[in-house]
């Protein structure tokens, strides 16, 4: 049986790292599901076992860098799962309609993820029928998964300069 590496520390989107560092470095492929939680084991690119370790509450993020008690770094990559793509009806509606439909969907706090001009988030056959009957259109792709991190959520997946006046 061989040793498990322990992470302890996660560097949002490897930020003050070298890249070539970074280029070098095994990678941990997660689902949103394992990403959410402070701590898993995992298995890395090289075959290694991983034991995450972070504080209460971290969520860890695609481009993330996991470090292990040794000094190892470790990418990671967002794995593609079963996600609903959200896209606007071009026969019947317009852009706005996906606004609309993020509204909808943070007042049933789903976690979503929005881009310009589709949304996802997980499967939900109720909210997919919801999502139809608005004129959307849903299709069921497997991607990876990056949901917002909220207002209050820390680092989020749209690489903003925390603490910046406007």
């Amino acid at each position: 049986m061989t040793d498990m590496l322990h992470a302890t520390r996660c560097i949002p989107q490897g930020q003050g790292l070298a890249s070539v560092l970074l280029n070098r470095s095994a990678t941990v492929t997660l689902e949103w599901d394992q990403r959410q939680k402070s701590r898993f084991d995992c298995e890395d690119s090289q075959g290694r076992r991983i034991g995450v370790f972070l504080p209460r509450g971290t969520v860890v993020r695609g481009g993330d860098v996991l470090v292990t008690q040794d000094g190892t770094l470790l990418k990671v990559v967002a794995a593609p799962q079963p996600v609903l793509r959200i896209t606007h009806c071009n026969a019947h509606g317009t852009p706005f309609d996906l606004i609309r439909a993020a509204y909808h969907l943070g007042n049933r706090h789903v976690p979503i993820e929005l881009q310009p001009d589709h949304l996802k988030i997980e499967p939900d056959h109720v909210l997919a029928d919801m999502l139809r009957q608005m004129h959307l259109t849903v299709h069921e792709v497997r991607e990876p998964f990056e949901p917002e991190a909220g207002a209050y959520g820390g680092h989020g997946s749209h690489g903003h300069a925390q603490g910046h006046a406007h």
